[in-house]
């Protein structure tokens, strides 16, 4: 096994945009043959669109885009953009008087950290798909979807830490599975490898970590809205050959990777979801690539926490003394 770009996954393209001064942005994964996929969510609060076209039984066997973004529902007019560039290139399920590109977006929320008025939108989306198709621009850090992303926020934003979007990806000879996420949680983050907080939570010093569970242990009172802006957003993509059923299965097992580094997860006020992509013809066994892809997930969530540098105020891992 060893560890490859995720640029190195062939027939699927990945591209971004941001807008620094408003602290959001876009990722977008294209393929224009198609690619078969699947969505597990298992967040309380997610912001998306056409995600019923993943369901098993819906007719559609394979989709054309995804985008995640931030801009919370506000963004979801993103894909907009991308179904433009693509019925312009002539992508999509053949209706007959055109072709329908097959888009589906999840959106984190952003709003509390830059300008909550300014939101992807169908040029930004239209901007990201050129860069996917034309550049393959993707790199880890304050980009795409990762812009506004932050962590720690059960004290408000006060209190939390800026983060952003990571990769990572392996090959076992002809095999290659990688996990793209933008990590915007509730809750803090941890190295699964040793268990060690890299970021979340700031204590009142805000030079050391508190811990999320912790404070809320403090209190059994019902907090009715912890919506201060949360949501990670994952893609799993691997060249083997799976169906729509297979993969949204393969999807929530990919969601262990998250359980296994970020604490709270899965809360009521995250739209936590994870889509997972084939875009290849290998035969490798269902079971070990939904074990593979859980790994691949947490390794790329502690990528999107460690590429991050500090901005809008909010300090990076690498800012913070890790205990």
């Amino acid at each position: 096994m060893k560890e490859i770009s995720i640029k190195d996954i062939e027939n699927i393209k990945i591209g971004q945009v941001e807008d620094t001064e408003a602290a959001t942005g876009c990722t977008v994964f294209l393929r224009d043959t198609g690619m078969r996929a699947g969505l597990d969510v298992r967040g309380g609060g997610p912001a998306s669109r056409d995600s019923q076209l993943m369901n098993p039984l819906m007719a559609a066997q394979e989709i054309h885009g995804i985008v995640i973004s931030g801009g919370s529902a506000f963004g979801l007019g993103a894909a907009n953009g991308v179904m433009k560039y693509l019925e312009e290139k002539g992508v999509g399920f053949d209706v007959g008087i055109t072709k329908v590109p097959l888009v589906v977006q999840a959106d984190l929320f952003d709003l509390t950290v830059g300008d909550p008025y300014i939101r992807p939108d169908p040029d930004m989306g239209y901007r990201a798909a050129v860069c996917a198709d034309k550049e393959q621009n993707y790199r880890d850090g304050n980009y795409g979807a990762g812009c506004g992303c932050t962590v720690g926020k059960i004290c408000n934003m006060e209190y939390c830490m800026k983060s952003g979007i990571g990769s990572y990806a392996i090959q076992i000879d002809d095999f290659k599975i990688g996990a793209v996420v933008a990590v915007n949680a509730l809750g803090d983050i941890y190295d699964y490898k040793n268990g060690r907080k890299i970021a979340g939570l700031l204590a009142e010093d805000k030079k050391s970590f508190a811990d999320t569970v912790e404070v809320m242990k403090k209190s059994l009172e019902v907090v009715e809205n912890k919506f201060t802006g949360n949501t990670t957003l994952g893609v799993v993509i691997t060249n083997a050959e799976f169906n729509k059923t297979q993969l949204c299965k393969i999807a929530g097992m990919t969601h262990d990777g998250y359980a296994r580094s970020i604490r709270p997860v899965h809360t009521s006020a995250d739209g936590d979801s994870i889509f997972a992509v084939s875009v290849g013809d290998l035969k490798v066994d269902q079971d070990l690539v939904g074990t593979l892809a859980a790994d691949v997930m947490s390794e790329a969530i502690i990528r999107a926490v460690t590429s991050a540098e500090s901005a809008y105020g909010y300090p990076s891992a690498n800012d913070i003394a890790l205990s």
